[in-house]
């Protein structure tokens, strides 16, 4: 007997690099202790800002991260479906689902963001561009915080090379600094990674 597994598309952000720029990007980085929350405000990072016509960054990555996405005329997913590669859950319905910022807002506060001006931290935010913004299920998405990689991985195994390259790409882009117990997290949650 043979049984045949498929496995759901992901989400897929942009230009999540290779293992060995990964690793280059990673040595880059910059190691210092955790800077202090002090001042900070979700509100000082505006995000989901307008990408064309009605639709804004959440409803955007919605549209690329699910299948088969229908939208309304103001743009919000109706209907489709999202997997997390997080957890492994799919859900059919676009509140069940949340945008992480993969290098959470606070934590690139702590890590360099707030000496930034606000139209900086908007584009961070807001960053289509690269691994930053990825559909996943909202209470691991909440669960996950502010946290970085030393306390906190998704809990698909299989996934924990990818959130890493998105991670170091994230901050090496940004210029964010990592600390010690993070850079460590990090490596071995490459070394993981396929050759």
């Amino acid at each position: 007997m043979t049984v045949t597994l498929t496995t759901p598309a992901a989400a897929t952000p942009p230009n999540i690099p290779s293992k060995a720029t990964a690793q280059s990007e990673l040595n880059s980085l910059t190691v210092a202790t955790e800077g202090s929350l002090s001042g900070y405000s979700r509100d000082l990072f505006p995000h989901w800002s307008t990408v064309s016509g009605s639709c804004n960054t959440r409803e955007t990555v919605l549209k690329r991260d699910g299948r088969n996405v229908v939208q309304d005329s103001a743009c919000a997913a109706v209907s489709g479906s999202w997997y997390s590669p997080y957890d492994g859950a799919t859900w059919t319905n676009a509140s069940d689902v949340d945008i992480d910022h993969i290098v959470p807002l606070a934590e690139a506060w702590r890590s360099g963001a707030n000496s930034w001006t606000t139209s900086k931290r908007q584009q961070f935010a807001n960053d289509l561009s690269r691994p930053q913004l990825i559909a996943v299920t909202d209470n691991v998405n909440q669960s996950k915080g502010d946290q970085d990689p030393a306390s906190w991985q998704p809990s698909v195994s299989s996934y924990r090379c990818t959130y890493a390259k998105m991670w170091i790409r994230s901050k090496h882009y940004w210029g964010l600094r990592a600390q010690s117990a993070e850079k460590s997290a990090l490596q071995t949650m490459l070394n993981s990674c396929p050759s």
